[in-house]
């Protein structure tokens, strides 16, 4: 595999997890008025700026960046089916959860101090899932 495959897939995961976790951190601010979970989700946003600048920097991940060229782009199954804040909430956080799990993995093949950065994080996540569910999954069906 060549390193700006590599370079491709952190970038396109690092922009993943960071819009994943951005609206978990409005739904957490402005629907569910939660000031730890707020700044749990920021943090965790800000942490991940910190650990990629020390493993790549940010124009090698731009240099390789092809939005107009990517064959997932159009691909949205499944992304116009929300219901309500729970579903856009519980989707989001898994997209974060899952693009921490292809940041870690690939951080391996460049960096493997960020690797274990973002394994912390990934369960980080997982922990404010848990400390979560019951607020957000009390919240109404509609809006």
């Amino acid at each position: 595999m060549r390193k700006n495959n590599i370079y491709r897939i952190i970038d396109a995961n690092l922009n993943r997890v960071k819009e994943g976790l951005r609206v978990c951190e409005e739904i957490a601010r402005f629907i569910l008025n939660n000031h730890k979970f707020t700044a749990d989700f920021k943090n965790i946003r800000h942490e991940i700026d910190g650990i990629i600048q020390k493993a790549c920097p940010v124009s090698v991940l731009l240099k390789e960046r092809n939005s107009d060229g990517d064959v997932g782009r159009l691909n949205s199954r499944g992304e116009l089916k929300r219901s309500n804040c729970r579903d856009i909430f519980w989707a989001n956080i898994q997209r974060a959860k899952e693009s921490l799990r292809v940041l870690e993995e690939f951080s391996k093949l460049i960096d493997e101090k960020s690797a274990l950065s973002f394994k912390r994080l990934r369960y980080k996540v997982y922990e404010i899932e848990k400390s979560s569910f019951k607020k957000v999954s009390s919240l109404p069906d509609s809006g």
